[in-house]
């Protein structure tokens, strides 16, 4: 069970304004980031002020940028919990945006409500499914209170087809059902399959 998150005063003397939840998910190499940093890039032409976090456990590139395969980036804060994007977010902050959203603790989806509730933007990026095709992290409780959910496709490593999963690959094989489900890694580690090469071995 979450743990109550303790509220910034600013938060706590703010009017009620009507703020929004939008998620962008999808599986591994879906363009979820690139969506993101398109999204946060218009905020200086809307004139609002944005922020952007990322999980210290995602430490492939620049911790202090979020990345896309495309060489892409964007400015990042590192946070190692949900709660302390919420310590980091000033008062004119208008949009935020939270990359790999389901490596994050359980109090995520707390910390979304709480900033759209006192009118905040918030963009949340992630793995909806881990590569077993089970719900990852907090991702399926943020997309049930979502105000809009952006759902991004790929194409099939085998076929080429839209791909929907992520597919671990250990050793040049698929993952097994009990091999762990946090495993930082990417083109080495997995792919994008359709709903028919995607495969899960159990012993």
């Amino acid at each position: 069970m979450a743990e109550r998150l303790p509220l910034p005063e600013w938060i706590v003397e703010r009017e009620p304004k009507s703020g929004s939840v939008e998620v962008i998910c999808g599986c591994m190499f879906s363009g979820k980031t690139d969506e993101l940093i398109r999204r946060v890039r218009r905020a200086p032409f809307a004139k609002k002020n944005v922020l952007v976090f990322k999980p210290v456990i995602d430490n492939r590139r620049d911790p202090n940028t979020v990345n896309t395969y495309n060489d892409a980036k964007h400015p990042a804060i590192s946070v190692s919990s949900s709660g302390d994007i919420l310590k980091n977010i000033r008062e004119d902050t208008d949009w935020v945006a939270i990359d790999e959203a389901q490596f994050f603790d359980d109090n995520l989806p707390d910390v979304c409500n709480i900033l759209a509730n006192v009118g905040v933007r918030v963009i949340v990026v992630g793995l909806d499914t881990d590569f077993r095709g089970e719900s990852f992290g907090s991702m399926d409780s943020i997309m049930r209170s979502a105000d809009k959910v952006d759902k991004q496709t790929a194409h099939c490593a085998i076929c080429g087809e839209t791909a929907t999963r992520t597919q671990r690959i250990v050793n040049g094989v698929p993952a097994n059902f009990d091999d762990p489900v946090v495993v930082i890694g990417a083109e080495e580690s997995y792919q994008a399959r359709c709903r028919l090469h995607h495969e899960v071995k159990r012993d």
